[in-house]
């Protein structure tokens, strides 16, 4: 198989390369990724050297570039990560999140209709349901309510799929994952940021007191779940991708703490974000069917994460900021 993964230098794209290579060995993965901050080649070092793998810098929205790589490479599956991620970023400066979430998504689509792409995967997101408040869980013919400009543009990106798809047969796939947690993930998260700050004992910062409720899966069990879709998925098809693991953010945190050893007086309440969400939740019934279902436990996961940030600081530190540590800024 020959895979092109877009966006592959990313914490998901990443551990999804990881994956496929470590499982498969008639497989060549060819990683397109722009390098934003988030996309870095040091969450593929440990794969650079493999000779099935191998890297072109370049961004989704370049047309011309896409269809050259495509043309050349040949992909048997294409992959699309490539996404700008951050709610409060999108909060404070929305136009990225419209070029690379919207734009980017329709150019990938004019290339796999002109090149007749044979397999086309997009990743969205559970934030495209919107807020569910308790006893509500979507599945994936549920409306769409975004609230932010990222969910909005993301959403966007998922109906301009279904429209190629419904116009153009173009033989796409959708997969919606909750929060994933795990190695290699940006340091303006939720986990990795409360291990970093809690590791040097300053202030973790929570929005609203952390009463909102997010979904959290294993990055490792995403990466299966992918595969799944890939291997046993149909063309025109969305997929939520659950970790039926409801925790409230104010419990991701303690948890933290506790496994680290440290006082929850560590946590600051501050001033909610606007328009925060205030509970995720889909049923998972499609991919449940494909013989998919999570293997880690929630505990088990959020133990490697924390060893894994706690032995990676040559990784995380370059990251940060000289005033990371001085402002109380949240996270998604």
């Amino acid at each position: 198989m020959r895979m092109l993964v877009i966006g592959g230098a990313g914490f998901m794209g990443s551990n999804f390369v990881r994956y496929m290579l470590s499982r498969y060995r008639d497989i060549e993965v060819l990683v397109y990724d722009k390098l934003t901050y988030a996309g870095r080649l040091e969450n593929l070092h440990d794969v650079s050297n493999d000779p099935r793998f191998s890297f072109v810098r370049a961004d989704v929205c370049n047309e011309e570039m896409l269809q050259k790589v495509v043309e050349k490479f040949q992909p048997d599956v294409v992959v699309n990560f490539a996404a700008e991620t951050h709610v409060d970023r999108s909060i404070n400066e929305p136009a990225p999140f419209l070029k690379t979430n919207v734009f980017g998504v329709f150019t990938l689509l004019e290339v796999a209709r002109k090149k007749d792409i044979e397999l086309l995967v997009h990743i969205s997101t559970d934030e495209v349901y919107g807020d569910l408040r308790e006893g509500g869980s979507a599945t994936e013919d549920w409306p769409f309510r975004p609230s932010s400009p990222y969910s909005a543009s993301k959403a966007a990106g998922d109906l301009f799929c279904q429209a190629y798809w419904r116009t153009y047969r173009i033989p796409v796939r959708i997969v919606r994952p909750c929060n994933n947690y795990g190695p290699y993930q940006h340091p303006e998260k939720l986990i990795p940021k409360t291990i970093i700050r809690a590791l040097h004992n300053m202030p973790i910062p929570l929005y609203g007191g952390g009463q909102q409720v997010r979904d959290w899966l294993y990055v490792e069990d995403f990466a299966e779940a992918l595969d799944t879709v890939i291997r046993r998925g149909s063309n025109g098809e969305a997929y939520n991708i659950p970790g039926f693991n409801e925790k409230k953010n104010i419990e991701v945190v303690e948890a933290v703490l506790r496994i680290l050893g440290k006082s929850t007086s560590l946590i600051k309440v501050v001033e909610d974000r606007p328009g925060h969400d205030y509970r995720y939740s889909m049923k998972g019934d499609k991919i449940l069917s494909l013989g998919w279902k999570p293997k880690t436990p929630w505990l088990d996961g959020l133990r490697k994460t924390i060893d894994w940030y706690v032995s990676n600081e040559w990784w995380w530190r370059p990251l940060l900021s000289d005033d990371y540590f001085k402002k109380d800024v949240p996270w998604r």
